[in-house]
């Protein structure tokens, strides 16, 4: 399977990556680096791209593959094959994050600091070790603070020449004017439905129902159709926040949704950290060689300190994320109502909802939901502000029920 299968609904990015990759192998051939211009012929080589696109639309996996491409060695290339095979040495690696010369750049937290952002700069200035490209895939690029920003407008102004930045962000105005203007912009766009329903009939092997339906409720999110289709609990969660538009008609009502929607993301965030914390800190100890009962080895305590922020500030975007989700659904579902309202003959999201929304539907006019979805955006935003979870969403509630 070619590393650009996994790419849906992307055919002219798929297009451009590989005439890229094509001219990174002829610049490798020739000795020479990647051409520091940004601009120009879209068939060229580069050293620094910005994916950006909507939610689930696929970002990283595009940066991935095109990782993968530049570090192929496929037998093929030299009779005009396509780079990205999915098969050779090279190929294999990048996808299974293991290659030597591929950097990825992921945070479980809220932000990507400073002191990372340096030592990446440091490692670029450096030729790959046996690959083709030293490649750097920042997946978050829009959690940078400023002082890493500003870190890696320096690696991206004066790049090595078989050094290659990929920068992933939800838009363009999520990253620095300055570093924008030293990449090469990419804008996946959102998949279709069918095209989502077909890829998860053909690889997930669910059945063609399921699959229309988790595709139309993901709204473009790939990865959060792919959730829909195959996992029970996912599709409950999202039944029940798709029940608030019903339980708000009086204020007890309304704050016993808030206070369900926000339990809900605690405990995913608990969940998680079951899991994920205690191997992080038993791995941890391991590798100071702590005994157990016994006393803790110099410049332990530090580190598990450490640990201990990074993983509360995880369960902190764990919590936000899930929220976010949450409210995407609600988005769609008064996206849909409005639509009804308007007489819309589209598909909805929310199809499988159909009873709830006619009746919220017939319950008012399109104008009170404008308002409520202003509502939900409203609540979005406050969270981004870094609002109380439960304060903003009680104020969502609230103002649902007043239309």
């Amino acid at each position: 399977m070619a590393v650009w299968d996994d790419l849906v609904g992307q055919e002219r990015v798929v297009e451009q990556l590989t005439a890229a990759a094509r001219a990174a192998g002829a610049t490798v051939a020739a000795g020479r680096g990647a051409a520091p211009e940004p601009g120009g012929n879209a068939s060229l080589m580069t050293h620094a791209w910005l994916f950006t696109g909507p939610p689930g639309a696929g970002q990283t996996t595009a940066a991935r593959a095109f990782a993968a491409a530049l570090q192929c060695t496929s037998p093929d290339l030299a009779l005009g094959g396509t780079p990205g095979c999915g098969f050779c040495d090279g190929c294999h690696t990048v996808l299974a994050g293991s290659h030597a010369d591929v950097k990825y750049v992921r945070t479980d937290g809220l932000s990507i600091g400073v002191g990372d952002m340096r030592d990446l700069v440091l490692r670029a200035s450096s030729y790959p070790t046996g690959g083709r490209w030293s490649v750097i895939l920042v997946d978050a690029a829009h959690r940078l603070t400023e002082a890493a920003a500003n870190a890696l407008l320096k690696g991206v102004e004066e790049p090595s020449p078989r050094t290659v930045w990929l920068l992933c962000a939800p838009s363009v105005q999520d990253v620095l004017p300055t570093i924008r203007s030293r990449c090469r912009l990419l804008v996946l766009r959102q998949p279709s439905a069918d095209a989502v329903a077909d890829m998860l009939v053909g690889r997930d092997g669910v059945d063609p129902a399921t699959a229309r339906l988790a595709a139309l409720a993901g709204q473009g999110d790939i990865e959060r159709s792919r959730r829909l289709a195959v996992d029970e609990e996912v599709r409950s969660r999202r039944a029940e926040v798709l029940r608030i538009p019903l339980e708000v008609a009086d204020i007890g009502g309304c704050l016993a949704a808030a206070q369900r929607l926000v339990d809900t993301a605690k405990a995913d965030a608990e969940a998680l950290a079951e899991t994920q914390d205690a191997k992080e800190t038993d791995d941890l100890k391991a590798a100071y060689g702590a005994a157990e009962g016994g006393k803790a080895p110099r410049g332990m305590a530090g580190a598990v300190k450490e640990l201990e922020k990074r993983q509360k500030s995880r369960a902190t975007r764990t919590r936000r994320e899930t929220l976010g989700v949450a409210l995407l659904d609600l988005l769609g579902f008064y996206r849909d109502v409005l639509a009804l309202q308007l007489g819309s003959t589209g598909a909805l999201a929310n199809e499988d909802q159909r009873p709830a929304l006619d009746r919220v539907a017939q319950a008012g006019p399109p104008e009170g939901t404008l308002r409520r979805i202003e509502a939900v955006l409203a609540c979005r935003q406050a969270l981004d502000r870094n609002v109380d979870p439960l304060l903003a969403v009680e104020a969502m509630t609230v103002a649902l029920r007043a239309g």
